[in-house]
């Protein structure tokens, strides 16, 4: 009997193990100018303050300093839900490829942002964290196509994202003149 609640209790332990993820590999280069600009948040695995929203826009300028001034934007809980916006500064950690950055929302702390996907004409991005806590998918576009989608998805499957935890985040913009 004892030895049976050995082997049980050793079976539970082993399956409290939490695998190791290998490093979180970036993209080679990011050319930090074609990079600026807006970028239309099209999925994520959400932090808190994010959880709930809608039309949501990532926005980066370069500072001289070679910060990056960023803005986000968002509608809480609906199209006509109240604006939300967040300004944290990012800093390039990694100078030889600018595809590691640490975001300051709140000083002396900065998050873990890595650019771990980006298409060649700079169309679509995944901003990943090597804990795979938190991820989004952004595009210049409200929208991207099933095909870009499905290998956005399988990328973040090949980096250990559990994409069950993927939230869409609704996209509706009215037609400009």
């Amino acid at each position: 009997m004892k030895r049976l609640l050995c082997l049980l209790s050793l079976g539970l332990l082993a399956g409290c193990q939490s695998a190791t993820l290998p490093p979180l590999t970036t993209v080679p280069q990011v050319d930090l100018q074609r990079f600026m600009g807006d970028w239309y948040v099209i999925a994520h695995i959400p932090t808190w303050p994010e959880r709930n929203a809608w039309n949501a826009i990532e926005s980066y300028a370069l500072n001289p300093d070679g910060s990056i001034a960023t803005t986000f934007t968002f509608r809480q809980g609906g199209f006509d839900g109240e604006l939300k916006t967040m300004q944290p500064t990012g800093y390039v950690t990694d100078t030889q490829s600018n595809a590691t950055w640490g975001m300051q929302f709140i000083w002396p702390f900065k998050a873990d942002f890595r650019i771990s996907y980006l298409t060649p004409d700079y169309g679509i991005t995944v901003i990943s964290r090597e804990k795979r806590d938190y991820v989004w998918v952004m595009a210049r576009t409200p929208q991207i196509t099933a095909e870009e989608r499905q290998a956005v998805d399988a990328h973040l499957q090949a980096l250990g994202y559990d994409l069950s935890q993927m939230r869409e985040v609704p996209q509706r913009w009215e037609a400009k003149p």
